[in-house]
């Protein structure tokens, strides 16, 4: 099993029980997928090279880039200010404009710095791209962002991370900071499923690619749990079904001490998860975990995870 795990000053490589860091730099966001591994950063996206797992290049100078995504349809870069970016050969990057003309911007703001905001998740799939917008909006384009449409009323404030399934082109999942959501429209209307959940400030969704039913969400109390070390207090909860409720993962570590996981698919029914107390993988939908990295460093025990891919 290949993993790349990020963290706020590198990426891991993890390859049947090697360890090594790959990449060094100001790490805010990883994915992979057919076109390589890419890595987003406060200066640009960065791509794995195929030959050499160390050398990274720089393949788009966008500035501060927030979110990242590697797909059939080429390679998305979402940065601070809120923009996106497609590169269909994974190299060369161009902004989809218009995204900040939609009505609902004006209301667009980080927290911390309302002046700006940012794009946190980007999620395309062959129907339509989703876009992310921390804190806002959840916005889509049915054509490859040539254009947008608006937030819906019933939508997610503040999504963090997407997933979708290819068997179930109109479902989608939203872990987001005020709660769980489902489509099953395409992203017309949305609504919350949180049964069980005892902690609805989402971050990490995935879902089974045997099962579009079966879903892993990392979820906490609030931003301070997710992501101050000195508050953490975060969970991984697993769903077996439409109709089953959350249940918490127990063999994780935490949930106090424990900031909020990044999740990745490794097959149907295996997951793994990038913690700040190591990697963990389950190969029975989360119902037992076993960790993978037995001599994690004590330097990222304090680290949210920025990412999680499986190669």
């Amino acid at each position: 099993m290949r993993l790349l795990a990020a963290f706020p000053d590198r990426v891991l490589s993890y390859d049947d029980g090697d360890r090594r860091a790959v990449f060094d730099g100001d790490v805010q966001c990883l994915d992979a997928g057919p076109l390589g591994a890419y890595c987003g950063t406060s200066d640009g996206v960065y791509r794995q090279s195929d030959g050499d797992p160390t050398e990274w290049t720089r393949v788009a100078d966008v500035g501060d880039v927030t979110a990242v995504a590697s797909a059939d349809s080429g390679v998305w870069a979402g940065t601070e200010p809120s923009a996106v970016y497609r590169a269909p050969d994974g190299e060369t990057f161009a902004e989809c404009g218009g995204l900040t003309d939609l009505p609902s911007s004006g209301d667009w703001a980080f927290p911390p710095r309302p002046s700006t905001h940012h794009v946190r998740w980007v999620e395309p799939t062959p129907e339509r791209l989703y876009v992310a917008v921390e804190a806002g909006a959840l916005v889509r384009s049915p054509d490859g962002g040539e254009t947008w449409q608006d937030r819906v009323p019933s939508g997610p404030y503040d999504t963090h991370s997407m997933a979708t399934h290819g068997e179930r082109p109109d479902l989608a999942y939203s872990a987001a900071g005020d709660g769980f959501y489902v489509t099953e429209d395409g992203g017309d209307s949305w609504r919350t499923e949180e049964s069980g959940l005892d902690r609805t400030y989402c971050w990490s969704v995935v879902c089974d690619p045997g099962d579009p039913e079966r879903v892993l969400v990392a979820a906490a109390n609030g931003p301070r749990s997710a992501h101050d070390a000195g508050t953490a207090s975060s969970a991984v909860y697993r769903r077996d079904g439409r109709d089953a409720d959350w249940e918490r993962c127990e063999d994780l570590p935490g949930p106090d001490g424990l900031l909020a996981a990044s999740l990745a698919v490794t097959g149907a029914g295996d997951a793994v998860a990038a913690t700040n107390r190591g990697l963990f993988r389950t190969d029975d939908w989360g119902a037992s975990w076993a960790g993978i990295d037995a001599e994690w460093p004590t330097a990222l025990e304090s680290e949210r995870p920025r990412g999680l891919v499986a190669r």
